[in-house]
């Protein structure tokens, strides 16, 4: 599989380590330094890999559609125009697969999130909430993790309306707290808590490998389709 890098820094370092080690080859490698590159240039890829910054994400994914080249998508901070996005994508009969984070561990802790909300909806004495630590060079905040998380809980807690990035007294809202610290991948924690006992469950990175891993897999899983996907499809959930 030829891949295409749209974005060259440590997770693109890190994917291009895990594809040439399965036996794919890297084609293109884009940073800031040859930023402004031209579609035309895709075209020598099977599938292109965009893991570069909010600011950045829609012109590459603009350019995938353009060269017809498929495109998963790991930046984050763009979702307000997913909707259209998406719509391009169908209309085009394009192919792309977005996914807020993908490590098959946190694509596991996202159905455990889902289904312990479920279990927890009943319960109104316990007051829930999230935690989530990055990196200081990490650009978004709340990370796309923790909003994937947020809205699986949205969807299972009757009591909670909205998810809120800072601490809440109200108790419609889902409070998260984001933390930035140097050396960190990413940590996080759900937490419900009543006067009785908290219960907590949590995913902490050791290290990019599993977000890089899981982006190679996408890649070769999109392969021959036509669509937009996430990571769900991927592992058959």
């Amino acid at each position: 599989m030829k891949i295409a890098l749209l974005g060259y820094g440590k997770m693109g370092k890190e994917i291009e380590s895990i594809a040439l080690g399965k036996g794919h080859e890297i084609v293109l490698k884009i940073n800031s330094a040859n930023g402004n590159f031209n579609p035309e240039e895709l075209k020598v890829a099977d599938v292109a890999i965009e893991f570069s910054r909010p600011d950045n994400v829609l012109p590459n994914i603009e350019k995938c559609f353009l060269a017809n080249v498929p495109v998963v998508i790991g930046t984050t901070g763009w979702y307000e125009q997913l909707t259209a996005v998406r719509e391009k994508c169908i209309a085009g009969k394009h192919t792309m697969l977005y996914a807020s984070n993908f490590s098959v561990g946190v694509n596991i802790f996202f159905e455990l999130n889902k289904r312990l909300a479920e279990l927890m909806n009943p319960h109104w004495q316990y007051e829930a909430g999230m935690e989530e630590i990055h990196h200081t060079q990490k650009l978004d905040s709340p990370s796309g993790t923790a909003i994937t998380l947020a809205e699986g809980m949205l969807q299972h807690l009757d009591r909670k309306k909205s998810w809120v990035n800072h601490s809440t007294e109200s108790t419609e809202e889902l409070p998260i707290i984001s933390k930035r610290i140097d050396n960190v991948p990413g940590t996080h924690i759900i937490r419900y808590s009543s006067p009785i006992d908290d219960i907590e469950i949590s995913h902490t990175a050791h290290n990019r490998k599993g977000f890089a891993a899981g982006a190679v897999l996408a890649a070769e899983w999109l392969q021959g389709k036509t669509g937009v996907f996430t990571m769900k499809e991927v592992l058959n959930f």
